[in-house]
C-alpha cells in the first residue's frame, strides 16, 4: 500500500462504498431538498414509490411536520419499515410484478385522482417502482405482465427500450398519472437510477411525458403481439416540477471525498452493455492505470441463459473481473447495487481480488462454468466475496470501486 494507509484494501473499499450510500440515502436527500425549497402552507398528500420509498417518506415527514396530512408508501417486499402517523404502507413484487403490484397501482392512481381541492401532491419516486406499481390495460393479465418482465430482465435491452415497452403497456406510466392529477399542484422528487438522470425514465416516468424512443426491433412474436393488442395511447400532459435529489454522480463524489490517501479517478462515462465485456474492459484499463481509487457508475446487462443460477449483474461483473485479474496482487474491485440487491440474490454484489478464483475453485467450483450459467453468486459465496448490505434506503444504479496499489 506504499505505506499510505493502515487499512487493508478490502476494508477501504467497503468504507468508501458506505460513504457513497450514506450521501444518497432517501431520508437525507429528501430532507436536504425540502429544506432548500420555500415553505408552502398547503396541506400535503405524499405518494412515495420505489425501493427507497420508506426512507424518502421519513425525510419528508421530518421537514413537512403537520403539513403532511396523509400518504401512501409503496416499496418492495421486505423493504418496509416504521412510518410516521397517517402514512399507509404497501409492499409489492420486484423485480417481477405480482398481484400486490396491481393492488398498489390502483391505490396510487386513487391517491392522485382523489387528491382533495386545496391540497398539494408530493411524489417521491425511486427505482423499482416500474415493477412495484402497475395498472394494466383492459384485457391484459398478470401472467402476461410477469412473463413480459421476466423476458425483459434477461433481454439485454437498454433501459430506454425496456421502459418504452413498459410505458406502452401501462395505464399509469409514461405521464399517465399527470392526466389523473388535473390542474391540482404537485411536485416530484426523484432518486435517479438511470443514466443521464432523465426524469422520464425513472420508474418509467409516471408523472413525466415519455421520451420519443421507438419500440425496439426484432422483438419475439409473442411480445409484438402483446404490444399490438394492448398498446395504450400516450396523453398530452402538462409538465410538472421534477427535481433529482440523489444520483450516482453524488454517490461517486462522496466515495471520492472519503478517500484521503490515494489519488481518485472518476470515470464519468456511465457503464452500460454486457457485464462480462465491461469487466474485461475495466480490468484492462486498470492494468494500465495509475495507482489510486477508480470509480465507475451505471448499469450493465446480462443476457441470461435458459436456466440461470444465483446472482445478478454486479456479481456477474465481479466474477468476470476476478477471472481477468487472477493472480494479481495489486487490484481489488467492488461491484454492487446501491439499493442493496442484485438480481435474484440477497447480496448487493461482491468484492473480488486476484485470489478470488483460487478460493472459489478450492471449494470445487469452476469460475468459468459459473459465469457461463449466470451462477456467479454461488461461486462468490464459496470464495467469501459477497457484499451484503440489506436494504439501503436508496437506489442510484450500481457502483464499481477499484483500488490499485503499487505492490
Amino acid at each position: 500500500m506504499n505505506g499510505v494507509s493502515p487499512e487493508k484494501p478490502r476494508g477501504l473499499l467497503l468504507r468508501f462504498f458506505a460513504s457513497a450510500l450514506e450521501a444518497v440515502k432517501g431520508d437525507v436527500a429528501v430532507r436536504r431538498a425540502l429544506a432548500e425549497a420555500p415553505a408552502n402552507a398547503c396541506p400535503v398528500r405524499l405518494l412515495a414509490m420505489g425501493k427507497a420509498a420508506v426512507a424518502m417518506a421519513g425525510g419528508a415527514a421530518d421537514v413537512l411536520s403537520d403539513r403532511l396530512r396523509d400518504g401512501l408508501v409503496i416499496t418492495r417486499h421486505g423493504y418496509g419499515g416504521p412510518l410516521p402517523s397517517g402514512l399507509r404502507l404497501l409492499e409489492a413484487g420486484h423485480p417481477v410484478p405480482d398481484a400486490d403490484s396491481l393492488v398498489a397501482g390502483e391505490a396510487a392512481a386513487s391517491a392522485v385522482t382523489e387528491l382533495p381541492a386545496g391540497w398539494r401532491l408530493l411524489a417521491l419516486i425511486s427505482g423499482g417502482a416500474s415493477a412495484l406499481v402497475e395498472v394494466l390495460p383492459e384485457g391484459m393479465t398478470l401472467e402476461e405482465l410477469q412473463r413480459l418482465n421476466r423476458w425483459l430482465l434477461g433481454s439485454g435491452l437498454s433501459i430506454h427500450q425496456v421502459n418504452r415497452i413498459r410505458q406502452t403497456l401501462s395505464r399509469i406510466k409514461g405521464g399517465r398519472l399527470v392526466a389523473r392529477l388535473g390542474r391540482r399542484p404537485a411536485e416530484v422528487l426523484l432518486i435517479s437510477d438511470v443514466p443521464g438522470d432523465d426524469p422520464a425514465l425513472i420508474a418509467s416516468g409516471p408523472f413525466h411525458a415519455p421520451p420519443a424512443t421507438p419500440l425496439p426491433a426484432g422483438l419475439p412474436d409473442w411480445v409484438a403481439a402483446l404490444l399490438a393488442r394492448h398498446a395504450q395511447p400516450f396523453p398530452d400532459v402538462p409538465a410538472i416540477p421534477h427535481r433529482i435529489v440523489a444520483s450516482n454522480r453524488m454517490a461517486r463524489e462522496a466515495a471520492a471525498k472519503a478517500c484521503h490517501d490515494f489519488p481518485v479517478f472518476d470515470h464519468a462515462e456511465p457503464l452500460q452493455g454486457e457485464a462480462e465485456a465491461m469487466a474485461q474492459q475495466i480490468v484492462a484499463e486498470l492494468a494500465q492505470a495509475p495507482v489510486g481509487l477508480h470509480l465507475w457508475g451505471g448499469e450493465t446487462t446480462v443476457t441470461l441463459p435458459p436456466d440461470p443460477g444465483r446472482g445478478g449483474r454486479n456479481q456477474h461483473l465481479a466474477l468476470a473481473a476476478a477471472l481477468a485479474m487472477a493472480g494479481r496482487r495489486d487490484l481489488w474491485l467492488l461491484a454492487a447495487g446501491t439499493d442493496g440487491s442484485d438480481g435474484n440474490s440477497h447480496a448487493a454484489g461482491a468484492l473480488v481480488d486476484g485470489d478470488t478464483v483460487r478460493r472459489g475453485e478450492a471449494e470445487g467450483l469452476s469460475a468459468a462454468d459459473c459465469l457461463r450459467r449466470a451462477d456467479a453468486g454461488t461461486f462468490l459465496a464459496a470464495s467469501g466475496d459477497l457484499v451484503d448490505t440489506g436494504p439501503t434506503g436508496t437506489n442510484v444504479m450500481d457502483l464499481i470501486l477499484a483500488l490499485k496499489t503499487g505492490t
